[in-house]
Formats: C-alpha cells, sequence, structure tokens
C-alpha cells in the first residue's frame, strides 16, 4: 500500500533537487503560521489554510504544504509515519493518527499520554533511527519502516552535522526512495534554520492539512485557546510575576556546573513558558555564556529554579516521573553545596521539573497546567510530583475526556 503513494513525490523531488537546505517552495506559506513566538491568539478562528485542497483527500490526490519542504502531492491520506523529534508523534496522535505511529527517536515518555487513553511504547522497544555511538542515522531503518510520510525537517538530517557520513544526497535518496517528508525544525531554532520556524499551532495545522484533519485541529486550537484565555486571566499583575531561573537538564548540580536558559526563546519547546509571561532571572550575557557555576548563580539568585526537561526524570524502577530521581540528581546536590544551599530557591523549596522540551497539543495542555500550579499555587493549586501526570479534578484547568474524544473524533 505505502508504495504506490510514492508515484506522488516525482514534482516534490524536482522543486527540491536544487538544495534541500534552502527555504524551498514556500510560496504563500508566509503569513500561515504565527512565527513572533506569542501563541495566545485565537487560532481556530483564522482562514482555513488547507482550502480545498485538503477537503479532496475524499475525491484521491490533494496537496499540502510546509516550509523547508514546499508543496507535497498526495494521492491519498498517508497511513504510517515516524519522525524523530516526538512533538510531531504528539501532533499526529491529536489527530487521530495513533495507530499509523512506526517510530520516533526522540519520543515523549509514554506517561504524558496516559491520561488521554494513549498507549506509548518506551523508547527503548521502538525501532532506532540514530545511533550516536555508532556514529549517526540508521539509512537501513527508514527502508525497513517504509512509512507513507516522514514527519522531518529533511534539514535536519543534513544540516545539523551530527552524523558527518550524512549529506544532502542521502537525505534525497530516503526522499526519493522511502517516503516525502514533511515537517519543519520548529522545537528550536539551530544555525541551518534560516527559514520560517512555526510555532507549535503553526506547525500543527500545516499537519493537519496533510492528514486531512483539519476539524480535529480546528477541536484542539478551540481548547487551547479556551486554556489559555482561562490562564492568563488569572496570572496576578505583571510586576507581581516571579521570574525563574530556568536551566537545561542537562546540567550537573553535583559538579556544579549549570547551563542558563531563556524562557521567551521561539520553539515549541519554550511555549508554556512564553504562554505564562514567565520572565527569565538571567541576564544575556549570562545566557550567552552558556555555563554558570554556584557563584554565579547565587549573584543571580533566582527565587524558583526550574530545570528544563525535569519533567522527564524516570528510573527503570518506574513507570512515570520519578520524583525521587528528581531529587536525588538535582535538588539534594545544591542543598549539600556550600554555596548552592544560599540559594533562595534551595532555602525556601521552589526547585521544579520544568516541561518536557518535546511537546504536541496534547503534551502542551498538559504541560501549561503544570507549570501555572508550580508558579503560582495559591491560583491553581499546588503542583504535586508524586502524583504527575494525575491531578486532583479541581486543580485541572483542562478535561481530559474532552481530548480524548477529539482524538477519537467524537466533537
Amino acid at each position: 500500500m505505502a508504495r504506490h503513494r510514492r508515484q506522488f513525490i516525482g514534482t516534490v523531488g524536482a522543486a527540491l533537487g536544487a538544495g534541500l537546505a534552502g527555504c524551498i517552495g514556500g510560496e504563500g506559506d508566509a503569513g500561515e503560521a504565527t512565527v513572533d513566538g506569542s501563541e495566545s491568539e485565537p487560532t481556530g478562528a483564522g482562514d482555513d489554510a488547507s482550502g480545498t485542497e485538503a477537503s479532496a483527500a475524499s475525491n484521491g490526490s490533494y496537496t499540502a504544504s510546509i516550509v523547508p519542504v514546499g508543496e507535497v502531492e498526495f494521492d491519498a491520506v498517508p497511513e504510517t509515519w515516524l519522525c524523530y523529534n516526538g512533538g510531531w508523534a504528539d501532533m499526529a496522535f491529536a489527530l487521530g493518527r495513533r495507530d499509523g505511529f512506526l517510530t520516533a527517536g526522540n519520543m515523549i515518555p509514554g506517561f504524558f499520554f496516559e491520561p488521554f487513553g494513549l498507549d506509548v511504547p518506551p523508547q527503548e522497544d521502538l525501532p532506532t533511527l540514530a545511533n550516536w555511538n555508532a556514529g549517526g542515522w540508521n539509512k537501513e531503518v527508514f527502508y525497513e519502516l517504509d512509512p507513507d510520510v516522514i514527519l522531518m525537517d529533511p534539514n535536519y538530517l543534513h544540516a545539523t552535522g551530527w552524523d558527518e557520513d550524512w549529506d544532502e544526497s542521502d537525505t534525497a535518496e530516503i526522499r526519493d526512495n522511502v517516503a516525502p517528508f514533511f515537517g519543519n525544525n520548529c522545537r528550536r531554532r539551530r544555525e541551518f534554520h534560516d527559514y520560517e520556524l512555526y510555532t507549535l499551532y503553526g506547525a500543527f495545522e500545516r499537519l493537519a492539512e496533510a492528514f486531512d484533519e483539519r476539524e480535529r485541529y480546528e477541536a484542539f486550537a478551540t481548547l487551547h485557546d479556551e486554556v489559555l484565555a482561562e490562564v492568563q486571566s488569572r496570572l496576578p499583575p505583571e510586576e507581581e510575576r516571579p521570574e525563574i531561573g530556568l536551566i537545561n537538564g542537562g546540567s550537573n548540580p553535583e559538579k556544579g556546573v549549570f547551563y542558563p536558559l531563556h524562557t521567551q526563546d521561539e520553539g515549541y519547546e519554550m511555549k508554556p513558558y512564553r504562554d505564562l509571561d514567565v520572565k527569565s532571572a538571567f541576564s544575556e550575557d549570562l545566557e550567552a555564556a552558556g555555563e554558570a557555576d554556584y557563584e554565579r548563580l547565587l549573584e543571580v539568585d533566582p527565587e524558583i529554579i526550574v530545570v528544563h526537561w525535569g519533567i522527564g526524570t524516570t528510573t527503570p524502577e518506574s513507570d512515570g516521573f520519578s520524583a525521587a530521581a528528581f531529587r536525588d540528581q538535582y535538588v539534594r546536590p545544591m542543598e549539600e553545596d556550600g554555596v548552592g544551599s544560599q540559594l533562595t530557591a534551595v532555602q525556601n523549596g521552589r526547585i521544579y521539573p520544568g516541561a518536557f522540551g518535546e511537546q504536541g497539543p496534547i503534551v502542551n495542555l498538559l504541560q501549561t497546567e503544570m507549570k501555572a500550579q508550580q508558579l503560582y499555587p495559591e491560583e491553581f493549586g499546588e503542583f504535586d510530583p508524586e502524583a504527575f501526570p494525575d491531578v486532583p479534578a479541581e486543580n485541572r484547568l483542562f478535561d481530559r475526556q474532552r481530548v480524548r474524544d477529539i482524538v477519537a473524533g467524537e466533537f
């Protein structure tokens, strides 16, 4: 079934042949996704970006477009797909495409999806797209899995420089012999990404076009807008909002090495912080330096420290987030360090696991709720690290069953 679909990619291959690393085939894409970092504008009330093209799926071929791939012609809705970054898997799940999931190289832990009835295997049980210990991408896996579409920015394969033996011709080979690419490197901006970087819902809308799932997209966009409106209406005045010290999960408190991050950077990984208008306690100079020790951290002395990706802290023995493992890895070393113990966040017990960087519309709802509870417990209820992702009904910002219904197509 997958092979006959490959016939539709000829025109796309011609468009990309001049160079995969550029912004190709983007005619008409500008303005279809918000790219200013803000997603508080209503996302479900805009023009129907998929127009009559996606609706043509019921009659045969149709087209969908995304930067940098350009326009892709499908002769049927893709049934199977793979991705590298788990945010795209989340988007596809939200569009009711869980059954077509083949693998992801950087997948969101399955416990994030449990409240919504979605069974997701652990990373170690998935086919491996990349083996970094062995040097790079596993080309054979692309062939073996034989997806109908690859939800990746094609430039992600060859322009990151992670695999020195993989170049643009290898990417073109996969596109021509396996399946078309459909994706955008929109978790964060990387050096090669000099073209449009979509917001989460900008990318989600493009994917809805590819899967002919406009109604599911709009249902999620409406729910997303409602949650944001509710959260933002309950935030304290701007002058009363705390600044946080956001550090990367790769920081090593045991060795006194911290990697400061900026809460307002573009890309879907920082969306919960942007949507809550969370300001960074770190100066631009400190963020640019890329590394800080305990003494430098104490100079800033943020009242709250958040470990980005921290909510993904697990152990082999745990079925989900491990509050004990998070404490052992990040909190206890700060408490036991002579300088670290002087930090206000340490003394007040305000070191929190931050959002998992990979997220789509489903996980983002959960993480927005989580951040609101961590930063404003008096308003949104206390965050309980021992129970996450379970949240008392009175503290929930959205109805889990409503998410299940949208995924099931019942809305």
